[in-house]
């Protein structure tokens, strides 16, 4: 089984589907890839203009209410917001949780070439975090090398 992952914020419609489609693209199919809201209002049709600026299509992808994730085995639960972290304190369970905090590019103000750059901000600020994220898993699940034959 692979390990079912869950992006938490409040509306399920920037930070957690951006999350999704880049977990979805640097892992491939090595996890179950889920996102979720306290309180979904679709994705935002900016979200997904500047995610395909990066090759990666979230178009498909529907808000979610977090509740439909209850009772269900995750291994990870992630909430990229404060607000989620501070509204589910312990549902849905995870394995392990974390939290990243993200600004919300919804509520970004200015122009409109202010605002889309806000969400390239944020859109790669979570790229980043699960690229680490990724490195950190992997190095876990290595051997390690004390444990690894001696060669000569």
């Amino acid at each position: 089984m692979k390990n079912r992952v869950l992006f938490l914020c409040t509306g399920n419609s920037c930070r957690s589907q951006m999350a999704e489609g880049w977990l979805r693209h640097l892992a491939g199919d090595r996890f179950e890839v889920l996102s979720a809201g306290t309180n979904p209002v679709g994705v935002n049709p900016q979200a997904v203009e500047v995610m395909q600026e990066v090759e990666i299509d979230i178009s498909h992808q529907q808000s979610k209410h977090v509740a439909e994730f209850q009772g269900r085995r995750l291994h990870y639960v992630i909430t990229v917001c404060d607000h989620a972290q501070a509204s589910c304190p312990t549902e849905p369970r995870g394995d392990v949780r974390l939290h990243w905090s993200f600004d919300d590019p919804a509520h970004a103000q200015g122009s409109v070439l202010e605002r889309v750059e806000v969400f390239r901000r944020v859109r790669d600020e979570i790229g980043k975090q699960i690229q680490e994220w990724l490195r950190k898993v992997d190095q876990l699940s290595e051997p390690s090398s004390a444990s690894a034959p001696h060669v000569t």
